[in-house]
């Protein structure tokens, strides 16, 4: 019964640290480390709530967020994105199945450009000189709360 709670409570913390991370970076455009380590750190547990057994299935979900931080890691060194941006979809990652994963990044990728267009428009006829910095911790956000259906509706199959 614990675990029942837990599999349904947990991923309802996700969500709302997502939606936090989200609107914190929208407004002062950075998210928080806590929210990123919360989100990474529950993620064990989800695993157990949800029954992945220890090997291969939790290291496959550690090795899956090692390779998305990575990954997105690059993009940082080379300046594209934030790196609470990259703390929050390594931690997201870690949450979600190969399939589900791949499908929020592909999510995020679209949300992010339509937001990036949106911002760029406001930004020319804005004729503001500041440096843009695109709130990209929003469409992640986005993308982790649709990827999280997957997980949620299908965990009991």
């Amino acid at each position: 019964m614990g675990w029942d709670i837990l599999s349904w409570g947990l991923p309802g913390v996700l969500a709302i640290l997502l939606v936090s991370a989200g609107i914190e970076d929208a407004r002062i455009r950075e998210i928080a480390n806590w929210k990123n380590a919360a989100i990474a750190l529950l993620a064990p547990a989800w695993w157990v709530a949800i029954g992945l057994a220890p090997w291969p299935d939790m290291a496959i979900q550690l090795g899956l967020g090692m390779l998305v931080f990575g990954l997105f890691a690059v993009a940082f060194h080379y300046g594209q994105m934030g790196g609470g941006d990259v703390k929050l979809i390594g931690a997201v990652a870690l949450w979600l199945p190969a399939t589900p994963l791949l499908q929020m990044l592909l999510v995020m990728s679209i949300v992010g450009g339509v937001l990036t267009l949106v911002m760029l428009i406001e930004h020319k006829f804005s004729r503001n000189n500041r440096i843009l910095e695109i709130p990209y911790g929003v469409a992640i956000a986005i993308a982790g709360l649709l990827g999280l259906r997957e997980p949620l509706l299908n965990q009991f199959t």
